[in-house]
């Protein structure tokens, strides 16, 4: 018998700033009493123990996420206030139930008395869980190492949402007026006319260019006017650092060395030799030297093919456009040159038939019938911009599933890059009923230009359903124990499984077809435009491989490296990993540890190799639909029920395995990535 849902929407408008701090303190007082009183229990049991948290704990996460979210989306000075001030009485909150020994005692009595056999499977891995996560937020420490850990958490969060303010302000800060047309040559069309908008929006008269990514994205590709493209290129690989065009202002150096630090007196803390290693505890992989290992094995493939790829690009710059050396601001520019000559493509040429007004509802589609689904609007939703929608997804049996905010356009104010966050948890309740799933699903395309819709690249397309694989993983769970529901202890390598997997219908006839109509005259993208695609799908697969190896050996190193009394060296270590990996000619100003973000202030930290890591995983689930077909019924019946449903109730090994019959294999992803040979 199904039993009763319910849905907790978020209540954006009744969001009081000047009542958020002591709303908190009430609910964290709240969550204190419970815990207080279940530590006390005699015979521990899932209802009387267990239970209790978990009630408390939902309700501070359905008053707290509005609240962060909102932080993160429509950021203001007096709501970044009251979000600052509530991050260490939270921090606080939880580095004190990590360390309580009675709880930790009465979960362990749990496990071990007669009622844990009686738990279900996704309750005793919880449970697990919960008993690892004990261990690793010290609760087996003397009482001066529990002060000290404390410490180092309160100050981690502080620093880490500093980080993030940052590099925040620091983007928003950069502007330029551009009052000549002819400084913005090159610039597609719908690049001038937004810029235009955006200065009119601001009482300006002229081109209004700002650090937002699509802006960006489209001054460092298709600008001819390389002064330009210097320039914005300087501001933006400078943001909050002792470099660039606001030098020191927002100045996140500092920030970058202490986390550091701290982090490695954490790690030190609870026995371990660095964080790095005490970051992979509740992961896939099984020791830091793996991670390494895998990525220099990576490393070794795709290095020389990105040589050779660079080296093609310096030679065309120099015989076909006449440029004597290659600077890291000519890359994208002279790249989307060369894509023209051998595929005769542009990602211009893509984007007339990619409106968000086709490519949004069409993503649902493609969703619909791989995992036979519907998708549809809520209206009468309380949201927080006029750009938001809510929708539904429903299953074929008519059973609503859980339901999601879509956030797609750049603006001010709002956290760049591209996320899914969690607004409420699928679980039970104490009143018996399900609490239904709601994601936020953030990102930032290019937005509509006066009464032209929004026109996205192909990339942003790919964006899209990246997010939406995660929020499937969060939204068709059908785990009721919140803290295996929905991506709630998938090990971090692998929660970007089905993110990267959903990726691959951006790339497949058949589903295209669903996602793509020209805007004017509605006409799908024609087969000469994908093949073209998918020729140059491949394009500098190896330069953008080892960007990424990059970013990921860096993570690795500094967290490998860091000390907590010693400053470590992170622009040599850089240097070093560059040597090793990087076709490209940084030049001495670029600052990429003062804006790298998922490293720094997100869930990324010793973990940012989980990118490829995963995408093995993506690419040989992928494999399994490339054999019995895109749309194969039996094959996304298995996924959804093996992986999505699932949530973290498992290790994701095991339902990889289920899925595919055996463990991944790393062919299809070095196939899809050109580097098979």
């Amino acid at each position: 018998m199904n039993k009763a849902i319910k849905i907790n929407r978020p209540n954006f408008s009744a969001v009081d700033v000047n009542k958020i701090e002591a709303q908190l303190d009430e609910l964290i007082a709240a969550c204190r009493k419970v815990n207080e009183e279940v530590a006390a229990i005699e015979n521990p049991t899932w209802e009387n123990f267990i239970a209790p948290q978990e009630e408390a704990h939902n309700e501070l996460d359905l008053f707290w996420s509005p609240v962060s979210h909102l932080n993160s989306v429509m950021n203001s000075d007096e709501l970044r206030e009251a979000y600052n001030n509530c991050i260490p009485k939270l921090s606080e909150f939880h580095t004190e139930i990590g360390q309580n020994s009675e709880l930790y005692n009465a979960t362990v009595k749990l496990r071990e008395s007669a009622a844990y056999d009686a738990l279900s499977a996704q309750q005793q891995k919880a449970l697990n869980n919960e008993i690892r996560d004990f261990e690793l937020s010290g609760v087996s420490l003397g009482e001066k190492d529990k002060a000290q850990y404390a410490e180092i958490a309160q100050a981690l969060s502080k620093l880490k949402t500093e980080y993030s303010d940052n590099v925040m302000d620091a983007t928003n800060a950069w502007e330029k007026l551009v009052t000549d047309e002819a400084e913005l040559a090159g610039l597609p069309e719908s690049a001038v006319a937004a810029a235009k908008q955006r200065a009119s929006q601001k009482d300006q008269t002229g081109y209004l260019l700002n650090l937002e990514f699509p802006v960006y994205y489209a001054v460092l590709t298709f600008a001819d006017n390389e002064a330009l493209r210097k320039e914005m290129y300087e501001a933006y690989n400078t943001r909050a650092s002792d470099k660039g065009p606001h030098a020191g202002k927002y100045d996140n150096t500092d920030k970058t060395a202490e986390i550091l630090k701290l982090r490695a007196e954490k790690a030190q803390l609870l026995g371990y030799n660095n964080y790095a290693e005490l970051s992979v505890v509740p992961k896939m992989v099984e020791s830091s030297q793996q991670v390494m290992d895998f990525l220099n094995d990576l490393a070794s493939k795709a290095v020389p093919e990105a040589k050779r790829e660079f080296a093609e690009l310096e030679a065309f710059a120099k015989d076909e456009l006449g440029m004597a050396s290659l600077a890291c601001w000519d890359v994208a520019y002279v790249s989307d040159k060369l894509k023209q000559k051998q595929y005769a493509l542009s990602e211009e040429d893509l984007k007339p038939y990619f409106p968000a007004s086709k490519a949004v509802p069409g993503m649902f589609e493609v969703v619909g019938k791989l995992f036979g689904l519907k998708i549809e609007q809520v209206n009468d939703v309380d949201v927080y911009h006029k750009d938001v929608q809510c929708y539904a997804i429903t299953d074929n049996n008519g059973e609503l599933r859980g339901e999601f905010y879509l956030d797609n356009y750049a603006r001010s104010h709002k956290r760049g890059g591209a996320w899914m966050d969690s607004s409420a948890t699928r679980q039970e309740l104490a009143s018996g009923e399900i609490q239904l799933p709601i994601a936020y699903l953030t990102c930032n395309l290019t937005p509509p230009v006066g009464d032209e819709p929004a026109l996205l690249t192909h990339m942003e397309v790919t964006t899209l359903f990246h997010e939406f694989g995660h929020g499937l993983h969060h939204m068709l769970t059908r785990m009721d124990t919140s803290g295996v529901s929905g991506i709630s202890g998938v090990e971090w390598d692998a929660v970007e499984l089905p993110s990267q997997f959903m990726e691959n219908w951006c790339w497949e006839r058949e589903s295209l077809d669903m996602i793509s109509g020209h805007y004017k005259t509605g006409e799908p993208l024609p087969d000469d435009l994908l093949n073209k695609l998918r020729d140059a799908r491949n394009f500098q697969s190896a330069m953008q491989l080892v960007r990424q190896l990059e970013f990921a050996m860096f993570d690795m190193q500094v967290h490998m490296q860091a000390t907590p009394t010693k400053e470590l060296d992170i622009n040599h270590i850089l240097h070093d990993i560059r040597q090793q990996v990087a076709v490209l000619p940084y030049p001495n100003f670029l600052r990429l540890p003062h804006a790298f973000a998922h490293i720094f202030a997100g869930g990324y930290s010793a973990g940012y190799f989980s990118y490829k890591w995963a995408e093995v995983l993506s690419a040989d689930a992928f494999s399994r639909f490339e054999e019995e077909g895109i749309f194969n019924e039996q094959a996304g019946k298995d996924f959804l029920e093996q992986v999505l449903e699932k949530g973290g109730s498992r290790d994701a090994m095991e339902s990889f395995v289920a899925f595919r019959g055996r463990e991944p294999k790393v062919d299809a992803l070095l196939r899809h990535s050109g580097l098979a040979a």
